[in-house]
């Protein structure tokens, strides 16, 4: 495989608008082949037994039923508000929709 070339890292940093020094193009040239090499090992690792996965523990949602508490009525939620308006916050229109 190809190493990462000076002109690959400087065309990188345009694009990333990233002003770089020639001793920073090589020295990021290495660091950028060495991250791609690593990436290349993990996907030789990884065979056709080992199922794709997001995450390498399972999760599991932590669901509780829904009930009913005491919380605040809507004349005590807005008291403080500066402004409401049919029981809810009002607000400064920003989007400029009607």
């Amino acid at each position: 495989m190809p190493g990462i070339t000076r002109e690959e890292v400087a065309h990188l940093a345009r694009l990333a608008r990233l002003e770089l020094k020639d001793e920073e193009l090589d020295h990021f040239a290495g660091q950028l082949d060495d991250i791609i090499g690593a990436v290349a090992r993990v996907s030789d690792v990884a065979d056709e037994d080992v199922p794709p996965t997001s995450h390498p523990l399972p999760l599991t949602n932590v669901m509780r039923p829904d009930e009913v508490r005491p919380s605040l009525t809507p004349q005590e939620a807005l008291s403080g508000a500066p402004a409401q308006e049919q029981q809810r916050f009002k607000v400064p229109q920003i989007l400029g929709e009607d």
